[in-house]
């Protein structure tokens, strides 16, 4: 390889590098944007749940310079094999992450909320299923960073279980509503956020189905179940996120 070639090998390492450590930061930020978020939610911390909110433009900006620095490298580097899917699992992980933010500081609005109001028992309930969903972010972004394709499929596999946890906590709140009206408005705000984090553990599945497809080159055949029955219980195609 002559001195010419050498460069252009490095400068290409450095560059996907840039795009490996970005990424990197930006799953660190959204693990600590979410752990933020439910301990706000659980202590009733408004202050916390404000840097939360804040804090949501840092990932978006490091998701603006992934997708910034993946097309640089595809318009200039055409990679091929490992290297394209790198780049392009890259990409669509970044858009996940994003959303996990995004999800995070809605979280916390809502938290900012329930602050105002008198609180309600059902609020550990959810802050459990936080800390499941907080723990799929946590193990699948380890996995994409380790390069560990079992792990992501076994973050993939804990889906299930947290549809049907939050399932089972739609039920709940719904009947508790319905037990004592002056609950209505504070457990309708908890049904938002169990939906927001219930969708945090969809993020981290794609993460995990995208994380195999790098390692190992293969889509996954077989389609994942879906055990979230929330949308039968109230005729409606699903809650907003929101």
């Amino acid at each position: 390889m002559t001195i010419g070639e050498q460069h252009i090998v490095k400068s290409y390492d450095v560059e996907l590098g840039k795009l490996g450590d970005a990424l990197a930061r930006m799953g660190g930020l959204a693990e600590t944007q979410l752990a933020s978020a439910i301990q706000a939610l659980e202590n009733r911390d408004g202050e916390l749940a404000g840097e939360v909110v804040g804090g949501d433009s840092r990932i978006d900006s490091l998701d603006t310079f992934i997708n910034e620095q993946a097309i640089k490298v595809l318009a200039l580097r055409a990679p091929v094999a490992d290297d394209l899917r790198t780049v392009v699992t890259a990409l669509k992980i970044a858009g996940e992450v994003e959303r996990i933010g995004d999800l995070a500081a809605n979280v916390a609005k809502r938290s900012l909320v329930l602050n105002q109001l008198p609180p309600v028992a059902q609020t550990r309930s959810v802050s459990r299923l936080g800390r499941l969903s907080l723990a799929m972010v946590k193990d699948v972004l380890d996995a994409y960073l380790g390069g560990d394709a079992e792990r992501a499929l076994v973050v993939r596999d804990r889906d299930q279980e947290l549809d049907e946890i939050h399932s089972a906590l739609f039920r709940e709140i719904l009947t508790y509503m319905m037990e004592d009206p002056r609950t209505i408005t504070p457990c309708s705000h908890l049904l938002f956020i169990a939906k927001n984090l219930e969708r945090i553990g969809d993020h981290a599945t794609n993460i995990a189905e995208m994380t195999h497809f790098r390692i190992t080159g293969k889509a996954l055949s077989e389609e994942r179940i879906k055990c979230d029955t929330t949308a039968s219980l109230t005729g409606m195609p699903g809650h907003d996120e929101l």
